[in-house]
């Protein structure tokens, strides 16, 4: 049965490894950074500009979890939103590789790279996306792999 909540977004089936999805851009402000490092990062580097400068970064720095739920606000605003998503099974080789410093735009892709139909539950598929996030100079910021469970439309076809 089709979930009425997902049922016109793409499901499992419509789903190719391979797809390549535009995240988009946005750009970190000095403001996003503290804000987001006094709730959830609160070392000196994400809060206070002359300790910043004075660490191994040089400067005001975002948390690197804010890059990732940054990251991941993307995926749902240029992706996600059009599938039929049951939520986030987790993530693997997260990599933060340059620090996203005040004034920088981060934007990249996702790529599918796998597709699997769940061997206990035939109605959920499982999809693998990883994730390739960069800055404005083009400089990787971010990579990941994320697995996120998919509604199967017809759960009648063999996996």
């Amino acid at each position: 049965m089709t979930n009425p909540v997902t049922q016109d977004r793409r499901h499992f089936e419509d789903l190719r490894i391979g797809e390549v999805v535009d995240l988009g851009h946005v750009t970190v402000s000095k403001e996003m950074i503290i804000t987001f490092a006094r709730e959830f990062d609160p070392f000196p580097f994400h809060l206070d500009e002359a300790a910043a400068k004075k660490s191994l970064l040089g400067g005001l720095a975002s948390s690197g979890w804010q890059t990732g739920a940054l990251s991941l606000r993307m995926l749902v605003d240029s992706f996600l939103n059009t599938v039929a998503s049951a939520g986030g099974l987790g993530f693997s080789d997260l990599r933060w590789k340059n620090p996203v410093m005040v004034g920088d735009t981060i934007g990249g892709t996702v790529t599918i790279a796998e597709l699997r139909r769940s061997a206990k539950n035939p109605q959920w598929g499982i999809m693998t996306l990883d994730f390739a996030v960069q800055n404005q100079k083009g400089a990787p910021v971010m990579t990941m792999r994320l697995a996120n469970l998919i509604d199967v439309r017809d759960v009648g076809v063999p996996a």
